[in-house]
């Protein structure tokens, strides 16, 4: 394992120096002190504070995921991961983060920098600054509903995506639905990718044409359904499957709008089975993703990382949810 005098010899500094910069010594510049911690996660160095096995410092980082209430998707989530890590005796801050923030600083090099042991980071995109430098880190780190391929440091928790689908085309083709109207989530997301390629594969199995017209990608909030219900309404949709139950109350609230009636009119769909699901007009059917579980999931799939056993996914098996908002095709 490297060590402060490697450090300074790789730099061509002081030991001193190279511990003021790692302990965010005033006395030195920031450029000096950022190099001093890229240097450090080059070569590998752990302060002894990271190196002691008890009561490790980990963080949940989150972006673009509200958590502050039930209601709120990443509720449950940080509440089933926080009762895992309190159990095993890590202590877990929250850590919200934005793409400003991940132009400032390097990934490992923040994790370092805070002490942080490993992490389980929420609501990212593909396309995020982090998630791109995760091919190489070798920080613990575990997302949520992304993968990194070929690194063994990093791991995947999340549900199965296809069973999920699945279970809705084959319940909508049972009632007589053909015309199948898909409104996906956000474009630069492995979940939106996942439940897109689940949706047509789910359609070919039973047989059921896939209409581009009846396809669109939104974004994970309800204020996107205004912008494609018209449209799949016009090209005969008799059901709308929705990536999740925000969209879905959002589609509903369209349909009211253009004085359709649900499910008389039309079927919809949801995903998640958020607390939102049971009291929307009509109650809504949907896919139960147990958040609490994937939480404590997440824990355990982070602490195998930490403990070098060399984990890539763990998806747990969702379930189908029937509510009111599903009826028998009348056309």
């Amino acid at each position: 394992m490297a060590t402060i005098r490697d450090i300074a010899k790789k730099l061509g500094i002081s030991p001193g120096t190279v511990s003021k910069g790692l302990n965010g010594a005033s006395d030195i510049s920031e450029a000096m002190r950022q190099a001093v911690l890229d240097a450090a996660v080059e070569l590998g160095y752990k302060p002894k504070n990271m190196q002691n096995e008890i009561n490790p410092k980990i963080c949940i980082m989150l972006e673009n995921m509200n958590y502050e209430n039930i209601d709120q998707f990443g509720y449950e989530i940080i509440s089933g991961f926080e009762q895992a890590a309190l159990r095993k005796g890590y202590n877990v801050t929250i850590v919200p983060m934005d793409l400003r923030k991940q132009t400032q600083t390097k990934y490992d090099t923040y994790m370092l920098k805070n002490g942080y042991s490993g992490a389980f980071l929420l609501g990212f995109e593909l396309h995020d600054d982090y998630v791109q430098q995760l091919d190489t880190t070798k920080v613990p780190t575990v997302l949520l509903d992304n993968y990194i391929s070929g690194n063994n440091y990093v791991g995947y928790v999340g549900t199965d995506n296809y069973e999920g689908i699945k279970d809705l085309i084959n319940y909508l083709k049972e009632l007589g639905h053909k015309n199948i109207a898909f409104l996906n989530g956000t474009k630069n997301s492995m979940i939106t990718q996942k439940r897109l390629e689940a949706f047509i594969q789910s359609m070919n199995e039973n047989n059921l044409p896939v209409n581009d017209a009846l396809i669109a990608f939104g974004h994970y909030i309800t204020d996107c359904a205004k912008d494609y219900v018209p449209g799949f309404v016009k090209n005969g949709a008799t059901a709308i499957v929705c990536a999740s139950d925000f969209i879905a109350s959002g589609v509903i609230r369209e349909l009211h709008s253009m004085g359709l009636k649900i499910p008389e009119d039309i079927s919809v769909t949801g995903y998640d089975d958020m607390p939102i699901a049971q009291y929307l007009n009509p109650p809504l059917t949907t896919i139960r993703q147990d958040r609490i579980s994937l939480g404590k999931s997440a824990l355990t799939l982070l602490d195998d990382l930490m403990h070098n056993v060399s984990i890539s996914r763990i998806e747990l098996r969702p379930k189908f949810i029937k509510r009111d908002s599903t009826d028998k095709c009348k056309i």
